[in-house]
């Protein structure tokens, strides 16, 4: 089973707007609805959650139901940081872990409107030869290391050929996933950025396969995205 979860759990502050970025208009239609509406579409997904913030429940739940989508099951409120949106996901999801049924999570940011079927069913089609799929795309500018101890300054800089741009959706065995989080929570120094990175730090054992992205699968972060 398949089952895509939609992180829309975030305020927005960087953005600038009287609301989160996920609920303005983009071509007719909210920016959540683009991820959800495709997901819908794709005949390997099964299921699909969304997560929203606590304030916003009840109105994507009336969403849901007047857009008649029949693959989402679940609107559950999501956490202060990101990752306690992807916690909460897995959380309402662990009856699959218990009955012991093999369960991909395929999560991804509804910040990212312009994802495509084709790396939704790339993504997929990995998952059946590695518990850890990641979205991302080769980096085409230098990157630095850099260290700031008064001014920045360049302290590193890694070869460009080996740098790669993480996207989203990422992917998982549900059980890879609460075991990698299990073992972060118990670390009393535990930072998230991705998933990805969970599972890298606390499951090394875990082999992440990538599958390439697109540049038009970008993030919405400030008013001149949309």
């Amino acid at each position: 089973m398949n089952i895509a979860v939609v992180l829309a759990g975030g305020t927005g502050s960087r953005f600038g707007a009287d609301k989160p970025k996920q609920f303005l208009m983009l071509n007719g239609v909210m920016v959540i609805e683009h991820s959800i509406r495709l997901f819908e579409s794709i005949d390997d997904i099964d299921e699909i959650v969304v997560v929203v913030h606590r304030d916003y429940v009840g109105f994507m739940r009336q969403v849901v139901a007047e857009r008649g989508w029949r693959k989402v099951t679940r609107v559950i409120e999501g956490g202060e940081e990101r990752y306690h949106s992807t916690l909460n996901a897995v959380r309402a999801l662990m009856d699959y872990v218990w009955h012991g049924e093999r369960v991909n999570i395929i999560l991804h940011d509804a910040a990212r409107p312009w994802l495509t079927a084709d790396i939704v069913e790339r993504t997929v089609a990995a998952l059946q030869h590695y518990d850890a799929v990641a979205v991302g795309i080769r980096s085409t500018d230098t990157i630095w290391r850099c260290k700031e101890e008064g001014d920045v300054t360049v302290a590193g800089i890694p070869p460009r050929s080996e740098m790669w741009r993480a996207q989203t959706p990422q992917a998982f065995e549900l059980g890879v996933l609460v075991e990698a989080y299990r073992r972060a929570l118990k670390d009393s120094v535990f930072v998230a950025t991705d998933d990805c990175g969970v599972v890298h730090r606390y499951m090394p054992e875990v082999e992440i396969s990538v599958v390439e992205g697109s540049e038009a699968n970008r993030k919405v972060t400030f008013k001149g995205d949309i």
